[in-house]
């Protein structure tokens, strides 16, 4: 069952963190949009409200919902933190069960807005890694998984304008490349 890969989906990231602490908050990423800070401002505001979610309270949204105002002081252990509250959530096997609110007025399935976890964790550890030019893996199940997830919220992501339109690759491309594919991001 995915809640027993959030853990294995969120373990690059702390080392990812570190080595994003160190680098230019300017720095491109492989979002067309987004510098270094914005992605680290979308984990640094999504990554609490995620993991709010899990434990079945309802998040409370801000205005500005790019995180940049968190990309201050010791950001870097803010987001450890965070990440290791999210990590807690949604490892328990209930949190993916019936619905959950993520601030909005309709109930959501909680195991869609789980495999969004655990292919967030992965896209956007996929993006730090990309930023810092660094190597990142991921069990097989872990990226069969996100993979799958991201499949089937493809469509709707696209509505909303948070995923791009999906790149072409090879069926036998590597798992990895096929789920940056299905969000939009070219594979390396």
């Amino acid at each position: 069952m995915s809640h027993d890969l959030i853990a294995a989906a969120a373990a690059p990231h702390a080392a990812l963190v570190r080595a994003a602490a160190d680098a230019p908050l300017d720095t491109p990423t492989p979002c067309e949009d987004w510098t270094l800070r914005a992605l680290i401002g979308h984990l640094r505001y999504w990554t609490p409200v995620l993991a709010a979610t899990g434990r079945r309270e309802v998040p409370v949204l801000g205005a500005d919902q790019s995180g940049l105002d968190l990309v201050t002081g010791d950001w870097a252990g803010a987001l450890d933190a965070d990440r290791e509250a999210l990590v807690a959530a949604w490892s328990v096997p209930s949190a993916w069960e019936g619905t959950v609110s993520m601030g909005g007025p309709e109930p959501l399935p909680a195991a869609m807005i789980g495999g969004m976890v655990l292919g967030e964790l992965v896209v956007h550890g996929a993006d730090l890694a990309r930023t810092l030019d660094r190597e990142v893996t991921w069990p097989a199940e872990v990226l069969e998984a996100a993979r799958a997830a991201m499949a089937g919220m493809a469509a709707q992501g696209r509505e909303m304008g948070v995923f791009g339109p999906e790149v072409p690759v090879a069926p036998d491309a590597p798992t990895l490349d096929r789920v940056l594919a299905v969000t939009g991001r070219a594979p390396v």
